[in-house]
């Protein structure tokens, strides 16, 4: 249980320290938020916790492919936000993601990499 509760800790600690650099500074906010820092803590869990090398290896090897139809989110929901507000942005950039996700598995599917 203890365990439980200093993984939640960590974590959380994480972003509660980048969103308050963030107030500070834009850009240093925006490096940290880019880093996986949330990668490197599960991947770090994993190992602690006994996971097999193929697991955690695995992890890593999916995470790449799950990022990479996340991209484009970054870059209008600054466009979307400054015309219509946050909310708005928020919902549109998450549907956008959904739908590029789902698009970019299909094509991988056909290159014989599953992400569904």
């Amino acid at each position: 249980m203890i365990w439980l509760i200093v993984k939640y800790a960590v974590t959380a600690g994480m972003v509660v320290l980048i969103s308050e650099v963030a107030k500070r500074s834009d850009r240093i906010g925006g490096l940290l938020a880019a880093l996986p820092l949330v990668t490197i803590l599960v991947l770090i869990w994993m190992k602690l916790e006994g996971q097999t090398q193929e697991k955690i290896a695995s992890h890593a090897w999916y995470t790449f492919w799950y990022v990479i139809p996340t991209l484009p989110m970054f870059l209008c929901f600054p466009v979307i936000f400054q015309r219509w507000g946050f909310w708005v942005a928020l919902l549109a950039s998450c549907l956008m993601t959904v739908v590029i996700f789902w698009g970019y598995a299909l094509v991988l599917r056909r290159f014989g990499l599953n992400l569904m």
